[in-house]
């Protein structure tokens, strides 16, 4: 049987009529609510890899390669299918760990992300500084087996629901402006964390001011090195990667308060993603989208 006889096969099988055509895709994660029929979707997709289809199959992907990534989309395409998942943890973090987390960092984090058990949110932007890193004011205090986290992030989107949150902290206050910065993961379920959603002129919340007053990132969870995060920001800025995959199956919908659905443009590799750690403006990767061949 070939790839597409198998993928359409197992799509018809598989994902329940509410999940097909327009609609939103959830985030995952423990306080998002989710129908019946996206929980089950969700559930079905991990399991067979698809909902990081390209991701290995050790950390919870399909190992699908590039063509037959296309091929699952223009299946999903076909019958409607809306992504099983969707968020910052497979767009923005799961491709980052793959290619400079620790074996450690991939083998607690990456399954969970895959099965859709972990919103993942971005601490970025501040009240002060926005893309460029200079200004950034957040800071993680060494204290031996962890950091101990002191600011205040703006527009986090999402961190209403969100389980653990990736960010940008400085931990070298005495080197330059643009170096002395971390890139930390830490849970959102800690006193030492505060969530206070934006309400918009729609009435809605998608976005979210995050206090950190004593918060806790373990040293575990420090990726790419102690001080290295500055400099992403210069490989951000000096890459450009093209949009020239197919886009994302999932139907197009809006901004809500509980889930989200979104088209980004594909990241040639891991290593943009990576760049879009130092440029809080840019996304440049998804799982749903396959690499460019070649």
């Amino acid at each position: 049987m070939s790839f597409r006889a198998e993928a359409r096969a197992w799509l018809e099988e598989n994902c329940p009529a509410g999940c097909r055509g327009a609609g939103e895709v959830p985030g995952g994660g423990t306080k998002a609510p989710m129908t019946a029929d996206e929980r089950a979707w969700l559930n079905r997709a991990a399991q067979r890899g698809f909902t990081v289809p390209t991701w290995p199959v050790e950390h919870g992907g399909a190992g699908l390669t590039h063509d037959e990534h296309v091929v699952l989309l223009e299946e999903m395409r076909r019958i409607g299918a809306r992504a099983p998942v969707a968020g910052m943890g497979t767009a923005m973090l799961g491709p980052t760990l793959l290619e400079f987390g620790t074996a450690e960092q991939k083998a607690r984090h990456l399954p969970k992300i895959a099965r859709g058990e972990v919103w993942w949110c971005q601490g970025y932007s501040e009240p002060g500084a926005g893309s460029d890193l200079a200004s950034l004011a957040t800071r993680a205090e060494d204290h031996g087996d962890h950091f101990v986290i002191h600011g205040q992030k703006i527009w986090t989107s999402g961190a209403q629901f969100a389980d653990w949150i990736f960010c940008l902290v400085r931990t070298d206050p005495a080197a330059p402006k643009h170096q002395g910065i971390s890139f930390l993961l830490f849970s959102m379920h800690q006193p030492g964390v505060t969530v206070k959603p934006i309400r918009l002129i729609s009435g809605a919340s998608p976005f979210c001011e995050t206090f950190l007053d004593g918060a806790i990132a373990h040293k575990e969870d420090l990726v790419g090195g102690l001080n290295k995060a500055g400099r992403w920001r210069s490989a951000c800025c000096s890459m450009n990667a093209p949009a020239s995959a197919p886009s994302s199956p999932a139907a197009t919908g809006k901004w809500g308060q509980t889930r989200r659905n979104w088209r980004a443009p594909p990241a040639a590799s891991a290593k943009d993603a990576l760049a879009t750690l130092g440029c809080a403006s840019m996304w440049r990767s998804s799982a749903w989208m396959p690499k460019p061949s070649g």
